[in-house]
């Protein structure tokens, strides 16, 4: 069976800025740092569309859209760190960060979220005929993870 991937890469050069800590490390990931995250997504299909196509990579504006919002210039922290309220409070009290709540926080995390949104949305606009197959986020050069759903 014949199959076709396209890749699709918004590289940490982009700017997606976002301050997040692992409270749970041992290590200096225990404090408040940030990145310029970039995310790579790998689709994947067994059927062109009819201009000869995986996936119009314009349609990855929506997406873009959506890494922005929650990745770029926030500080995403988890809903259980001890320090949730101090933290929420720099967005709700005294406006100096753009705070983003997730389940937990770190690139496997944020990596599967994204994956969710965009897995969905490109699910829905090709009726099914795109896989996505994973997202890979990018703290920089050294330090990635990826998310499949298997």
């Amino acid at each position: 069976m014949k199959t076709y991937q396209v890749i699709k890469t918004f590289g940490t050069e982009r700017g997606f800025s976002c301050a997040f800590r692992q409270w749970r490390a041992t290590s200096d990931c225990r404090l408040i740092h940030g990145y310029s995250l970039g995310f790579k997504f790998i689709l994947e299909t067994t059927e062109l569309d009819d201009r000869s196509w995986v996936y119009d990579f314009g349609e990855f504006k929506v997406i873009q859209d959506w890494i922005k919002d929650h990745f770029d210039h926030t500080l995403v922290i988890s809903s259980d760190d001890p320090e949730y309220d101090s933290l929420k409070n720099l967005g709700d009290k005294l406006g100096i960060a753009k705070v983003v709540i997730m389940e937990n926080v770190g690139c496997e995390k944020f990596a599967e979220a994204t994956y969710d949104f965009a897995n969905k949305f490109i699910s829905d606009q090709t009726q099914g005929r795109v896989n996505l197959i994973s997202v890979e986020v990018f703290e920089h050069g050294a330090n990635s993870a990826v998310f499949k759903n298997l």
